[in-house]
């Protein structure tokens, strides 16, 4: 069964504490490879059957209005995955 990944993250103008706690305890750990950590989220929907404009269009609109909140994320990306 064919799935949609959705991937949803901070705007890139707005602190993330997350990632800032992360990037502190690597720093912690002497892990000084990494400049900074940004956590986001991601979903997979699943998909019975083909995937279709019209479904891919479904889970846009989703991702837009139910899976991300529009003031402080954004939505980067949308891709299908069998």
């Amino acid at each position: 069964m064919p799935t949609i990944v959705v991937d949803v993250m901070p705007k890139a103008e707005l602190l993330d504490p997350q990632g800032k706690a992360v990037s502190g305890a690597f720093s912690r750990l002497g892990v000084d490879e990494f400049t900074s950590v940004r956590i986001g989220k991601r979903f997979e929907l699943t998909v019975d059957g083909e995937v279709t404009d019209d479904i891919l269009a479904a889970a846009q609109r989703i991702a837009d209005e139910i899976l991300s909140n529009s003031v402080i994320e954004d939505v980067v990306g949308i891709e299908v995955v069998e």
